[in-house]
């Protein structure tokens, strides 16, 4: 907790006073009801002696003081709240391993529900464009606040040959330097989400893509999906007779690790449908909220009314007068 006017807690003295003075007055009450003859002269002036309770009404006027006094400094909490402008790019592998059934119901399906998912769960006022690369990458879903768009062009992706992962990345960044300026005539903070099973088989380098993107300043985020035991069936056309062909697909992350570390954005891995929602859900918290300081005077002020309102209820309940 911050405060704006830290200064201002200095009232806690003020407290601090109001504590000492109490003390004081018991220390003294206390040598006052010595002075008299005995126990049996004290029981008989004061039957019902009140006890705790009387401490406890002071106890809480003097705690609704110090919650007066923490509220004067205007303290603050950090919240998450979400972006106003930001646009994001998602940007999903179609390549022939996506059709893995390592990963239930198989890579590419579990792709589209978690990516649907993570779409949704950003703030509305950001901008969202959807790429789809395999052998070649292609801007599906320009940036757009339109999540229906979104929705149906991940629903609508197809399998392809070959993995262009450097292809998909400067077709995002192209596809960022084309979206719209926000209301202030500027340019938005950015980021590149990309999701793969393998490693660049044709088209640019990771090594030129990185590049064009530490030169944008746009970070790509990576997530390597599938697991090493992931594997495909291959039917030649050719040869219809000869049995399909079982070619393994293990998941590859040493690239997509670069990819991230080099541009300043965050590598995860995910073997499962649930493991890749997790991993989208703290990329949405990442990059779709930021974090605020948020003023809570309030929270003490009614804080501090509630104590004083107890401390005069009992006082009324327990010896018939406000504090």
């Amino acid at each position: 907790m911050n405060f704006l006017t830290p200064m201002r807690l200095w009232s806690l003295l003020l407290v601090a006073v109001f504590v000492g003075l109490y003390l004081f007055m018991q220390r003294r009450r206390q040598t006052y009801a010595a002075r008299l003859s005995s126990s049996e002269l004290l029981d008989s002036v004061i039957p019902n002696h009140p006890g705790w309770r009387r401490h406890g009404t002071a106890l809480l006027f003097l705690l609704s003081l110090a919650a007066l006094a923490t509220g004067f400094a205007q303290p603050t909490r950090t919240v998450r709240v979400p972006r106003e402008r930001a646009t994001i790019i998602v940007a999903i592998d179609v390549s022939l391993s996506m059709q893995a059934d390592d990963v239930e119901p198989d890579r590419l399906r579990a792709a589209q529900e978690s990516a649907n998912r993570f779409v949704d769960e950003l703030p509305p006022t950001l901008n969202v464009g959807i790429v789809a690369f395999a052998g070649s990458a292609s801007v599906l879903v320009p940036p757009t606040q339109d999540r229906l768009a979104a929705h149906r062009a991940i629903d609508g992706l197809q399998l392809a040959e070959s993995t262009a992962i450097g292809e998909a990345i400067v077709t995002s960044l192209d596809a960022l330097a084309a979206a719209p300026l926000d209301e202030n005539g500027e340019t938005p903070p950015a980021r590149i989400v990309l999701l793969s099973d393998g490693v660049t088989t044709v088209g640019r380098s990771d090594e030129e893509a990185v590049a064009e993107a530490i030169l944008a300043e746009i970070p790509v985020s990576t997530i390597a999906f599938g697991t090493k035991d992931g594997a495909i069936r291959y039917d030649d056309p050719e040869t219809p007779q000869v049995e399909s062909e079982l070619i393994p697909v293990p998941v590859g992350g040493d690239s997509l690790r670069f990819i991230a570390q080099s541009t300043g954005g965050t590598f995860f891995s995910a073997e499962s449908l649930e493991e890749l929602g997790k991993v989208y859900d703290d990329i949405g918290s990442a990059i779709g909220y930021e974090d605020a300081e948020r003023e809570i005077t309030d929270w003490f002020v009614g804080g501090a009314l509630g104590l004083l309102a107890a401390a005069g209820l009992l006082s009324l309940l327990w010896f018939q007068r406000l504090p």
